[in-house]
């Protein structure tokens, strides 16, 4: 088999066909055609890496060529265009519906050796760049991004087009969509990935602590500040930052974020001077950011600065498909993790786990998959595990409370409730509750000053 590189020659002129395949026909293996079916036959027939085609023959022309190898090929070769003087129009129009670059006629070997070489060059770096894709992709999916759905797919070739770019990146979905995993996967697909990966979850820090955690601090700044510490800034210096739960961030730190992105330096508390931070900036929520705009709960120009590169994570009712490799790749990590033989999921369950819409999406089954293993004492995993799932739903609990109690007493008890089923996750519990981090978070704190063991 020749190593050389094909060109197809589409003319309806036998001289200039005779004439490309003579002076070409030395360093590539030449064919020829002179209307657009017998050219789309040899494409066909053989891969061609380069077609030098003319715009205008009789009956169909170059156009109606470039029109039916986006159709009707599997593969996309590099198109060149020639072209009379008269028509350079018709050749620049070509250039606009995908041919490469033209040719005027009549021409000399040093401007199609030229115009070759642009070509060659531009067929390598398509190649390497299909490559890369393809490489970033194959790496998405060893990173936890598992299911073959069109939502898995298109997410998977989105974090492969924006993998290596600085833009700031806002997760958006529901909680137990995975999206710290999109995170993660992001940051390992890029050229970042040899640089820290630090998380800090906005929602789960005191508002009086969240400024010096982001940010740091020189020693002195503050009574306790006996040695000077660096913030998640710092330390994410060369990698990516994943601000966790964003929404729940209080608008004055959302002012003092938005400076720091602006104009990329990091001011410590109680310093003079400001550090620059070469940080990639990646944001999560589980909550409409539009409609908390709306609401005045979060800064607008903030909003726009984080929203760059939106990526919505489709829950798991969305993607049911991928239900049987998600359970399936649990089923294994959890039977390794706890020393038991590799269980099966029985076609049964299966179909059960299919049929169930997982309000708490990934995270709701992974916990289900991950206490079944531990549960079981066969060899298989049968339907009798679902009702796992339904202890583990909170829209299936009920409180207990006594009809007597107070109002207060209730909440409490409703609130307490709910984190014990969600595991202590108090992101999830709050919105399941309907009421944002922050206010749950106020109301434990008053819960443990009163002497209440709060679950998680």
């Amino acid at each position: 088999m020749s190593d050389k590189r094909v060109i197809l020659v589409v003319d309806d002129e036998q001289s200039m066909r005779d004439f490309l395949k003579s002076s070409l026909g030395g360093r590539f293996e030449v064919h020829t055609a002179s209307n657009v079916d017998a050219a789309m036959e040899e494409l066909r027939t053989r891969k061609v890496d380069l077609v030098l085609s003319d715009v205008q023959m009789p009956g169909r022309g170059g156009m109606d060529l470039l029109q039916d190898i986006g159709d009707q090929l599997d593969y996309q070769p590099t198109v060149v265009m020639m072209t009379a003087f008269g028509s350079i129009e018709g050749a620049v129009q070509a250039t606009h519906r995908g041919a490469l670059d033209y040719l005027t006629k009549p021409f000399g070997m040093d401007q199609l050796d030229h115009v070759l070489e642009h070509a060659f060059a531009f067929e390598r770096l398509r190649t390497e760049n299909r490559s890369l894709r393809k490489n970033i992709a194959e790496s998405s999916r060893k990173h936890g991004l598992l299911g073959n759905t069109p939502a898995m797919t298109h997410l998977r070739e989105k974090i492969a087009t924006i993998a290596d770019s600085r833009g700031t990146v806002l997760l958006l979905g529901e909680s137990g969509t995975g999206k710290e995993v999109v995170a993660k996967a992001i940051h390992l697909s890029g050229s970042r990935s040899d640089g820290p990966f630090i998380r800090i979850n906005c929602a789960a820090i005191p508002e009086t602590l969240l400024e010096s955690e982001l940010f740091g601090y020189e020693r002195g700044a503050f009574t306790g500040a006996i040695r000077a510490r660096k913030g998640k800034f710092e330390l994410a210096h060369g990698g990516t930052l994943l601000l966790d739960e964003i929404s729940e961030m209080p608008l004055a730190m959302q002012a003092k974020l938005l400076r720091v992105l602006q104009e990329r330096e990091v001011m410590r508390l109680g310093a003079q001077f400001a550090i620059q931070s070469d940080v990639r900036i990646i944001a999560t929520s589980n909550r409409n950011l539009k409609e908390e705009v709306r609401a005045r709960n979060f800064r607008e120009d903030l909003y726009y600065r984080l929203n760059v590169v939106p990526i919505n994570i489709a829950p798991l009712r969305q993607r049911k498909e991928d239900i049987p490799l998600l359970a399936n790749h649990f089923c294994q990590n959890f039977c390794a993790e706890n020393r038991k033989p590799l269980m099966k999921i029985d076609e049964a369950a299966m179909r059960g786990l299919m049929a169930m819409d997982w309000p708490g999406n990934v995270r709701q089954l992974q916990n289900v998959i991950e206490r079944a293993v531990i549960l079981t004492q066969g060899e298989s995993l049968d339907e009798s595990f679902l009702e796992l799932a339904d202890e583990m739903d909170g829209s299936a609990q009920t409180t207990g409370v006594d009809p007597s109690a107070t109002l207060k007493e209730m909440e409490r008890e409703l609130i307490l409730k709910k984190l014990e089923i969600t595991g202590g996750n108090r992101t999830v519990a709050a919105q399941e509750l309907g009421i944002s981090v922050r206010t749950l978070r106020n109301k434990l704190n008053l819960y443990t000053e009163l002497g209440v063991v709060i679950p998680g």
